[in-house]
């Protein structure tokens, strides 16, 4: 059976039992606080076995996460530091195990001090770990939308990869490419309100055609019931007239807007540039 659906929830149980058990261990070989050591043996135990399974989990989600172009690197460099993790808190918890036997109880207190510093090394490590886990997430979107095996969410990611990357394009002034890629989005999205708003934006901001997306914005009500949506098409509508050339326009639908959203900041910065 394959485990990777679960990885996520393996990794974070792992992380919060395994330096909790390394921080109680420590703590409990300085001869302070006595329920910290039968509490560390149990965190470790636990731990270690929830490694050993996240280590397999995310054996089991590899694959078409390496795929990804220029992925691949960061993936394997994650699961190396997964299994050096595991590795270390095996030793760990065989010398936990080591220190329950009876017959070892004169040497259970050098027993305990050794868990701790092998300990300290499998913290290290599990950082790091965590570290290329969260890079490979947030930088290189691994797992990301194929996790569950819902063809929708791989759809919403591409929505979002095409969304981000038509706010870059827009911030370094690439605006055709920017209305490009919003177009896309639209295409994938048509009767998303968020992604029909977001076109007229774009008419207004990356073509400078404050004529269409006037057009664009009489398919919506005249008083939205949403306030949210109030406020988003009163925005576009005025930033669509200033752009059309008709700031008095502007100026009403501002004016109009100032009683409901009064101190909003986006109002009274156009505004104050129509004065």
């Amino acid at each position: 059976m394959s485990l990777a659906p679960l990885h996520p929830q393996f990794v974070h149980f792992v992380i919060a039992l395994l330096f909790a058990g390394v921080l109680f261990r420590c703590i409990a070989v300085t001869g302070r606080a006595a329920f910290t050591g039968p509490a560390a043996a149990v965190l470790l135990l636990v731990g270690t076995l929830g490694a050993v399974l996240a280590v397999k989990s995310g054996t089991d989600a590899h694959g078409p996460v390496e795929r990804v172009p220029g992925a691949r690197p960061a993936v394997m460099e994650h699961e190396e530091w997964g299994e050096r993790t595991r590795s270390i808190f095996l030793v760990v918890a065989a010398l936990e195990i080591a220190a329950l036997i009876p017959a070892a109880q004169r040497w259970r207190k050098g027993v305990h001090v050794a868990s701790a510093v092998v300990g300290l090394a499998g913290a290290f490590s599990l950082y790091e770990a965590a570290e290329h886990g969260g890079e490979l997430v947030y930088a290189y979107a691994g797992g990301v939308g194929i996790r569950s095996g819902n063809p929708d969410d791989v759809g919403r990611l591409l929505v979002a990869g095409l969304y981000h990357q038509a706010m870059l394009a827009r911030k370094a002034g690439r605006t055709a490419e920017a209305a490009q890629l919003i177009g896309q989005l639209l295409q994938r999205l048509p009767d998303d309100t968020s992604a029909r708003l977001l076109a007229i934006e774009s008419l207004i901001m990356d073509k400078q055609d404050g004529r269409a997306a006037l057009a664009a914005l009489a398919s919506f009500p005249a008083v939205p019931d949403s306030r949210f949506l109030r406020f988003r098409v009163g925005i576009l509508r005025a930033d669509a007239f200033v752009a059309a050339g008709m700031p008095d326009s502007a100026r009403i639908v501002l004016q109009s807007m100032a009683g409901e959203f009064a101190g909003n900041r986006a109002v009274e910065e156009r505004q104050a540039k129509l004065k």
